[in-house]
């Protein structure tokens, strides 16, 4: 009987987690114990339907070891003719207390940031992210940023 209440649960645990339909692209890299400034992490998107609109994320994973309130990155999306579109984003990485934010059971969080809503694709993409945090008061970047292990993009059906 026990092992048959194990089947059902981990059973319905593979639906649960399977079951995301707005997915079209999702992929992480690891970036070791820490994220040097001059690590840029690429990804080469797949060519999509040019007819649907698809909103774009960037992923984190996250731990303790992350110093800041918050995050700064560079994400450049390098269009089919070689043009190539930069912003530079900030998002909240934790509460007043430093509880870091994101989801997770663990002292690793991953935490799922809006990038750009509504975007047509026509040909083969690529993303480009840099992380571009400085300490208050300091012009040069931090070298080693601590606490981000994995860094991800994600692309959602619009509908």
């Amino acid at each position: 009987m026990r092992i048959k209440n194990s089947l059902i649960f981990l059973l319905m645990g593979v639906l649960f987690f399977s079951c995301d339909k707005k997915r079209v692209f999702d992929e992480y890299h690891a970036v070791g114990s820490a994220w040097h400034k001059d690590s840029t992490v690429t990804f080469q998107l797949p060519e999509l339907d040019s007819t649907k609109r698809y909103d774009l994320f960037v992923n984190l994973r996250s731990n303790d070891n992350y110093p800041f309130n918050n995050l700064f990155l560079i994400v450049a999306l390098e269009l089919p003719n070689g043009f190539t579109k930069v912003d530079t984003l900030e998002y909240q990485m934790a509460k007043p207390d430093g509880t870091l934010l994101g989801e997770g059971f663990t002292d690793i969080k991953e935490s799922k940031l809006f990038y750009k809503e509504n975007v047509k694709f026509r040909g083969k993409y690529k993303v480009y992210i840099k992380q571009a945090v400085r300490e208050k008061g300091k012009v040069p970047g931090v070298e080693q940023l601590e606490g981000i292990t994995d860094v991800g993009f994600r692309i959602e059906n619009k509908e």
